[in-house]
């Protein structure tokens, strides 16, 4: 008779839960058997890890083998219980020696020749035992992606028969290497002097990118709005190391791999209309991160916004100011990180036009139109601009624009100062951070205050102004915000001139 424990963890959401698996070989008659409420995927590991401890060399107990998986309360799923059941059944048949497991935590999925498989969430299984001070045993993978952990200790094994040498110490076990990723130059991304004219919008993106706000481009078909949207990454600045291994941790949970020349660049995710609300914010039985997830420290662009579902573009709204998304399930209750930029892009009718001779919508289609986007969700829009048609001779002009890196030294110095005033960007600020970091002379309150109200705008799109005013004194290295910092933050609101105009 043996008992083995064995340490490991489940994913719950972005959360790495700790988990023991407890194995017991008593005499009877031979059988198999796993509790602790494990799904189907866990009921088969039973058929991988006979056939992979029989692969690898070793004898398959003829005992009444129980596994427990403990905590019982918490379901478990997924090929990544595997190998710490197969190296709990050799330990208590006395093949692995059990002293050497306590400082291990081991994850990975078996394959039948013994071999070990990657699994989904390595980055974020790293930082969960890596608090602990363990060392993560797992395939070689998986090692190689955990290793961008910092502090992390990682074992990367090819087979089960390598992983049981290595412990019995008939072969050298060894620690992976810690991974320093430097920044690298990425020249995938678009350069921002490929854009002829268009300098209003230019200036919009600048904007957005030096507070973080979310931005609405509204233009007729082919102005331009998708390309400059997808140039927005390249003036934004660098994510930090912390930031960087949160967004790596979301893609190994979705079983996304994030390159290495890729690892300090902000995300940038551009889903198809026709996305559902759970593709969007995430969910499912087992609830997976969404869009509004993976686009965390980075982006997230709506191309042809009003083809969206309604009721999946509201559902944006409260993710929009938390920054964070609560799935509630009957057995479980996960939190996912949506610390997003939000832009989009939408032809302003149903033709694409609304003024000139290619208009073919009446004002009465054309709201229907706007319709479809609700006034509280316009309302998270920090900026809306127009993307007009270009003069005539504007595309065979060569002139060379402000490059991307231009733009982006001046959004680096702008968010230095907001982080240095504030610990914040200007567009997390909350009404009482406001004021007091960004507060306004008598005379100009009341201006702003006097603008809202004859622009019919509510109290949020109130501090949404304000916020973006003192975006604009930051480009400008600006202590104060001065008037024509509030003028040019109202000029911002095309949105909501086009339905003033049209309701008219």
């Amino acid at each position: 008779m043996g008992l083995a424990i064995v340490k490991t963890c489940t994913l719950v959401g972005m959360e790495a839960l700790n988990v023991t698996v407890e194995v017991h070989l008593a005499n009877g008659l031979p059988a198999f058997s796993i509790v602790g409420l494990p799904e189907t995927s866990v009921k088969e590991a039973k058929d991988r890890v006979r056939s992979a401890i029989l692969n690898s060399g070793f004898s398959f107990p003829a005992k009444r083998i129980t596994v427990n998986l403990a905590p019982a309360d918490v379901p478990k799923s997924g090929g990544r219980f595997d190998l710490p059941i197969a190296i709990g059944i050799l330990a208590a048949a006395g093949d692995v020696p059990l002293a050497c497991l306590n400082d291990m935590a081991f994850c990975g999925e078996l394959a039948l020749s013994g071999a070990i498989r990657p699994v989904s969430g390595a980055i974020a299984t790293a930082l969960s035992i890596s608090h602990q001070g363990l060392t993560l045993v797992t395939s070689e993978q998986d090692a190689d992606a955990a290793v961008r952990v910092p502090d992390a200790k990682v074992h990367g094994s090819a087979s089960l028969q390598q992983l049981s040498a290595g412990i019995n110490g008939q072969s050298a076990f060894n620690l992976k290497d810690s991974q320093v990723i430097e920044p690298q130059f990425n020249e995938s991304l678009l350069d921002m002097s490929e854009v002829q004219g268009q300098h209003l919008a230019k200036r919009a993106l600048e904007l957005a990118a030096a507070g973080a706000h979310n931005l609405i481009m509204m233009g007729p078909p082919g102005t331009g709005k998708t390309m400059l949207a997808s140039r927005l990454p390249g003036i934004l600045p660098s994510l930090t190391e912390q930031q960087a291994i949160e967004v790596a941790a979301i893609n190994s949970v979705s079983a996304q791999q994030r390159e290495l020349e890729q690892w300090y660049i902000p995300p940038f995710r551009s889903p198809h209309h026709s996305a559902s609300m759970v593709a969007l914010v995430g969910g499912g039985s087992n609830p997976k991160p969404g869009e509004i997830t993976l686009a965390h420290h980075g982006v997230l662009f709506l191309d042809e916004l009003p083809e969206f579902a309604r009721s999946t573009l509201d559902a944006l709204r409260q993710p929009l100011e938390s920054g964070e998304v609560h799935i509630s399930r009957a057995a479980l209750q996960v939190r996912f990180p949506s610390r997003f930029q939000l832009v989009a892009a939408m032809n302003p009718s149903p033709c694409g036009y609304y003024q000139g001779q290619q208009l073919r919508s009446n004002p009465d289609q054309i709201l229907k139109y706007l319709g479809k986007l609700s006034g509280p969700f316009l309302d998270r829009f920090d900026l809306s601009v127009e993307v007009s048609e270009l003069p005539k001779g504007s595309l065979t002009q060569h002139a060379q624009g402000e490059s991307s890196a231009q733009i982006k030294q001046r959004v680096i110095n702008a968010r230095k100062l907001q982080l240095e005033r504030s610990g914040k960007l200007n567009s997390q600020l909350s009404g009482k951070e406001l004021h007091q970091h960004a507060s306004l002379s008598l005379e100009n309150s009341e201006f702003l205050e006097s603008s809202i109200s004859q622009l019919g705008l509510s109290a949020r799109a109130f501090h949404r102004v304000w916020r973006l005013a003192r975006t604009i004194a930051d480009l400008k290295q600006q202590k104060d915000i001065q008037r024509n910092d509030i003028v040019e933050a109202l000029s911002y609101r095309a949105m909501d001139r086009l339905l003033k105009r049209l309701s008219a």
